[in-house]
């Protein structure tokens, strides 16, 4: 019941007895305990206490004896265990400033179903002696004794308690029912900063736990403390903060668990401990475990990137020739390779510019760390800034955790762009800020991130002709072409497929676990009349064939008769000098639809097959990786090309 329902006391209080109590000229208090508020008041409690009788019915017990509210709660507890209480140890003082001492006497009575105490108040320093000469006063006098030994029990207990509370090493407090504090103790004073006399009596959760971390306000109705009274059960929180008095927050974790009278929850009693330095320890923890996985994931893929390198290696590691073109290329890698200086190398599909880049990186400062290697023909475009950049876990649909770039994979290494030119032109822009500032961010991710990385590009385009087309950016160009170095093909270098001829026989012999055959002069002869289109990868592929088929330690080589090594250079002869056609300038959708009619005609031929000997890359002389980009590009089906082998 609130101090605003209580009903007027001439209409509630119909027992004579009490009616004679409360008119009685002892200075007499009605306590409501549960609110701790004066409800009644008659003017001889107001005379001896020096306030109006107005003034104490807006004022509470606690707040007219600060500073005792321990032993006002024992006083209170007796008094409802034993049906009377009476004591000298609770002081007040007057607004005047007068101090009294007095003598508390309590007695509970119900009004209208609820618990009061009546407390009637003697100044000590007026009536020294009290008369118990009458029956009535010997009856009293037994009582008072009976309480003195049940306070000295009470006290003692207290005095247990308070040791107990002194000592303990977590943060104790206690509220009632309406969230007001009724204890702290002084572990709890040491961590919040407040001393117990700034909260017993004051709303607690107003204080010390109005906000959450972010600042956000904390309901009191959402606050698990107060619903431990409010539902009766038992509340454990791991990690919220309570506000010191300097505002400060600590991190804390804490019990709340409700207290019972008679079945009812009248408050409830609040552990605590500050874990603020054991979250601290652990974010560190978390931090460092984020970094440990994060350097993990590095390794997993470099590892994984080494082994794929390993089985897509050429079986060769070092650039085989005799000839001037190759014997300029290496002095070039000598020169450039010791600095930090980007390089384009240029050339057809299969002259080696793989092995230029390998060549750069393993003569360079960087050799120790490893040289990261991009097909930019095999990304799907919308996957390019990913794949360079990395993103983090949600950053789009299907980015189920982060991903390290090849950019920070390759950070103090050396990356190695193939097929630089079918770089999208909207990221291009990108890939020139991290070249000239060499910081980039991951997609999803406001941070950015800085390396060290040493750029080697490869294109078998004329960028000129890109960028003259608007295909490549002119800076982008200017900053990727600081060291060109040209891959001339095969076909003009005829010299050099001798030593190219034997390398890669005996190293597919090994590979294959096969008798190595016979390669005699009249072979090599027949090597060097062929154009090689495909360069050193094609003659590569017609050995392997050859080791294979051998028969009797003998090779066959079986290449197509008009492949002449000068075949690219020879045009066909004109039946009529005046016949010779004018170049045409293709549109850049005309080269699409050329482009894709070509790769029609080779999967019809191919029935769908892509990779392998007799697959349309191989009929293109591209890399299978670079056709499946491209079927991908074009949006192909290659189903449709395979279904025809069922059509007799």
């Amino acid at each position: 019941m609130r101090i605003s329902e209580i009903k007027p006391l001439p209409v509630m209080i119909e027992n004579l007895h009490l009616q004679a109590l409360l008119a009685h000229t002892h200075p007499t208090l009605l306590i409501h305990p549960k609110t701790d508020r004066i409800v009644f008041a008659n003017q001889a409690a107001a005379n001896l206490l020096g306030r109006s009788i107005e003034e104490l019915l807006t004022t509470s017990m606690s707040a007219l004896h600060k500073g005792q509210v321990p032993s006002l709660v024992v006083f209170s507890e007796a008094a409802f265990y034993h049906g009377f209480a009476w004591t000298r140890g609770l002081d007040l003082t007057r607004p005047d400033g007068t101090e009294l001492k007095l003598e508390h006497e309590a007695r509970p009575l119900i009004l209208d179903g609820e618990e009061y105490l009546t407390v009637t108040i003697s100044d000590l320093d007026a009536r020294h002696r009290r008369d118990v000469d009458s029956e009535a006063d010997d009856y009293l006098r037994e009582g008072i004794a009976e309480w003195r030994r049940a306070e000295r029990f009470f006290r003692e207990i207290e005095r247990e308690n308070q040791l107990i509370l002194g000592a303990a090493g977590e943060g104790i407090y206690g509220v009632n029912s309406d969230g007001i504090t009724t204890f702290v103790n002084p572990a709890a004073e040491r961590m919040l900063g407040w001393t117990a006399e700034e909260l017993v009596g004051r709303e607690i959760h107003s204080i010390i736990h109005h906000s959450h971390v972010n600042g956000d306000p904390y309901h009191a109705e959402q606050c698990p403390i107060y619903n431990a009274f409010r539902e009766g059960i038992v509340r454990r929180v791991d990690d919220e903060v309570f506000w010191r008095s300097d505002g400060k927050p600590i991190r804390v974790e804490y019990t709340s668990t409700p207290i019972r009278d008679h079945g009812l929850v009248i408050g409830a009693v609040i552990v605590f401990r500050d874990i603020t330095e054991r979250k601290i320890a652990e974010e560190k923890l978390h931090a460092a475990l984020a970094e440990v996985d994060r350097l993990r994931e590095r390794l997993e893929l470099e590892n994984a990137y080494l082994q794929e390198e390993i089985l897509s290696t050429n079986n060769h590691h070092e650039i085989i020739g005799q000839s001037d073109a190759i014997q300029g290329a290496l002095k070039q890698i000598d020169l450039v390779a010791p600095t930090d200086a980007n390089v384009l190398i240029t050339g057809e599909s299969g002259t080696g510019k793989e092995l230029i880049a390998r060549a750069i990186h393993q003569a360079s400062a960087r050799s120790d760390r490893v040289l990261v290697r991009v097909n930019c023909a095999a990304i799907p475009h919308e996957l390019f800034e990913s794949e360079f950049f990395g993103h983090v876990r949600g950053a789009f649909t299907g980015a189920v955790r982060d991903r390290v770039g090849r950019f920070e994979l390759a950070d103090g290494g050396t990356l190695f762009l193939d097929e630089v030119g079918e770089i999208p032109l909207e990221l291009q822009g990108k890939l020139l800020r991290v070249l000239q500032d060499q910081k980039f961010e991951r997609i999803g991710e406001e941070r950015t991130r800085e390396v060290n990385v040493r750029l080697i590009a490869a294109t078998n385009r004329d960028l000129k002709e890109e960028v003259r087309q608007g295909r490549f950016r002119e800076d982008l160009y200017f900053r990727l072409n600081v060291f060109p170095i040209e891959c001339r093909p095969l076909r003009e270098r005829p010299d050099d497929i001798p030593p190219l001829a034997s390398h890669f026989l005996r190293n597919i012999c090994q590979r294959l676990n096969i008798a190595q055959p016979t390669l005699t002069r009249g072979q090599v002869r027949t090597l060097q009349n062929y154009g090689w289109p495909g360069n050193a990868r094609e003659l590569e592929n017609v050995i392997e064939r050859a080791a294979i088929l051998a028969h009797d330690g003998k090779l066959h080589f079986d290449l197509p008769e008009q492949g002449g090594r000068d075949s690219r250079k020879l045009a066909p002869p004109a039946t009529e000098p005046e016949a010779k056609p004018e170049k045409t300038v293709l549109t850049r959708g005309e080269l699409r639809q050329t482009e894709y009619d070509n790769i029609i005609h080779a999967l019809t031929m191919t029935k769908g097959k892509v990779f392998g000997e007799n697959g349309a890359a191989a009929l293109l002389d591209i890399k299978p990786t670079t056709l499946a980009s491209r079927i991908k590009k074009f949006k192909i089906d290659r189903r449709s090309f395979a279904a025809n082998e069922t059509i007799d």
